[in-house]
């Protein structure tokens, strides 16, 4: 700003303490990443041990701890932990990145953050706060500096001995659950709070896996535990052995915002159908519409999961396609981490690479892993689905039949044809039942023209056959195929039209027929496109099936 001489003054202006610490706990955190940005400040500071405590008691407090073996720090260092824009690391490959993640995620959840350290050249541990209610009374950014109680050093000893190590608490957890609990310690709240803490237990499997299993040595060893419990690590590539299949891999250079280049390295997996697996791995394998897409590790730490990045929809037949995009801290920028560390913008050139060149082979395999084994419980799934379309049609097949087929010949697929417009030879396919009983209602995995169905001939009977290939039976039929109501209701309604055909068939309309069949099977391949591809529950193999 100028003065009233012309002359350029500077004028520092402090923000309101109360309004920006209040502001700065709605950036987004979910409770998983909010507390995995306080281990990356363990792991950061070289623990090899980290313990996490999640507690709710029967009147609704919450208490959450993390405490670990690290370096530990002394009481100006732990002031500038405790910075808003804490100093930069000295190493630039930690997993802490913006000197915001310890106060911004805790305070995404709690009104008092205490940390409690000790450092390599202190006996005694040293305590620091952020309070916000205190805050808000004082309007002033006032850390708290006080000593640590008895119980808050005896849990850092439990974990650091009497080394060096931090203990990060939570209290006043005010923000832990989405829903307000007309009762907070009951047994609604209580079985939240048991599931908010099981989903942790995965998520810190997932995303530090390469760190948790020592026989990785990508990233350094570091054993994790919440409630007592050791969390064990979960690599979604390799959770099942070999059942796996690399199905591309490349190494490649991205370049920095500063004109330096830097690797990453992309690798994509197709997983084993859930039929494939034991039931132990199908389990290990988490197979699902939301495992599906990028995997991607910032020094070896999963940072985003579970999506295309917009590159793609979700999509079933991509279910078994996982990617591995791993790179290290030299392409933050050109990669765009969050403050989070939760999630990467690629650039144009790049995602385009991704998705029209390295994409494509391993999307082809992961279609055609998924479709063979669709096709097969299509078979499986029919011949056990039409048994009843059949005895029930075959009760009541001479009650409404107007035509006759007489002297099938299935060396030239042809019969004779009675029917009120007189006697005709036609073109129909000639069959035999494949299993006893098939008479009516047959499925094949493919007709002439992508017809959804045609009539035909089974062991002198009329019939009709149906397509399994068809985008209307995997969407329609296949969503209710244990369903006997529904799918004898479907398999009527085309035998229906199948016999109708035939009550009416004449030299003059016969091609009429032929278009009909063409035109219908091809307005419900449309109308059906946006439906999503059934989830067959499929019967993973016993062990002993192997």
């Amino acid at each position: 700003m100028t003065d009233h001489g012309g002359k350029m003054v500077k004028e520092v202006i402090q923000p309101s303490a109360s309004r920006l610490v209040e502001g700065l706990r709605d950036t987004g955190y979910e409770f998983n990443t909010a507390l995995a940005d306080i281990i990356d400040n363990s792991i950061a500071a070289n623990a090899n041990k980290v313990h996490v405590t999640i507690d709710m008691d029967y009147s609704g407090d919450v208490i959450v701890s993390v405490a670990d073996n690290g370096c530990g720090m002394n009481r100006e260092d732990l002031v500038d932990a405790m910075r808003y824009g804490s100093r930069r690391r000295d190493d630039p490959a930690s997993l802490g990145k913006f000197g915001m993640g310890l106060k911004t995620a805790s305070t995404a959840f709690c009104r008092r953050l205490s940390v409690v350290s000790r450092g390599p050249d202190s006996s005694e541990a040293v305590k620091a706060t952020w309070d916000l209610d205190h805050i808000a009374e004082c309007d002033s950014w006032e850390l708290l500096i006080e000593p640590p109680s008895e119980e808050q050093v005896a849990c850092l000893d439990e974990v650091a001995g009497e080394g060096p190590g931090t203990l990060v608490l939570w209290e006043k957890v005010d923000r832990i659950f989405k829903t307000d609990y007309k009762y907070p310690g009951g047994g609604a709240a209580q079985n939240a709070f048991k599931k908010l803490r099981e989903n942790f237990v995965d998520h810190t499997a997932m995303v530090y896996q390469r760190f948790l299993d020592h026989t990785d040595g990508r990233a350094p060893n570091v054993d994790l535990f919440v409630n007592g419990v050791a969390i064990q690590p979960w690599d979604p590539f390799t959770a099942i052995g070999a059942d796996a299949e690399v199905v591309a891999e490349e190494r490649m250079e991205a370049e920095t915002p500063d004109g330096k280049k830097a690797p990453f390295e992309v690798r994509a997996v197709v997983m084993p159908r859930t039929a494939e697996l034991t039931r132990e791995n199908v389990k290990k394998a988490r197979l699902g519409a939301s495992t599906q897409g990028l995997y991607i590790y910032r020094q070896n730490r999963l940072i985003h999961s579970g999506d295309w990045l917009g590159m793609f929809q979700r999509e079933p037949h991509l279910t078994l396609l996982r990617v591995d995009f791993s790179f290290d801290h030299r392409l933050d920028d050109a990669f765009h981490v969050d403050i989070k560390k939760s999630r990467i913008l690629l650039d144009e050139d790049l995602a385009e690479w991704l998705r029209k060149d390295f994409l494509n082979a391993p999307r082809r395999a992961a279609d055609q892993r998924y479709r063979k084994g669709l096709r097969s419980d299509v078979t499986k799934a029919g011949k056990e689905a039409h048994r009843a379309s059949n005895i029930t049609i075959g009760r009541h097949a001479e009650e409404v039949k107007e035509a006759t087929l007489s002297n099938p010949d299935a060396a030239s697929n042809t019969a004779d044809l009675s029917n009120p417009q007189g006697k005709f030879k036609i073109k129909i396919p000639v069959t035999e039942a494949r299993t006893p009983g098939e008479c009516y209602v047959q499925t094949a995995e493919s007709i002439d023209d992508g017809l959804l169905w045609e009539p035909l001939i089974i062991e002198g009977h009329p019939a009709v056959r149906i397509n399994t290939g068809h985008p209307y039976y995997r969407k329609v039929y296949l969503p209710n195929i244990t369903s006997g109501v529904a799918v004898q209701g479907m398999d009527s309604l085309l035998w229906a039209l199948c016999e109708a055909e035939h009550a009416t068939w004449s030299e003059s309309v016969k091609t009429h027929f032929t278009e009909l069949r063409f035109k219908v099977s091809s307005i419900l391949r449309h109308l059906v496109a946006e439906l999503p591809e059934p989830e067959l529950d499929e019967k993973p193999m016993d062990d002993a099936d192997e």
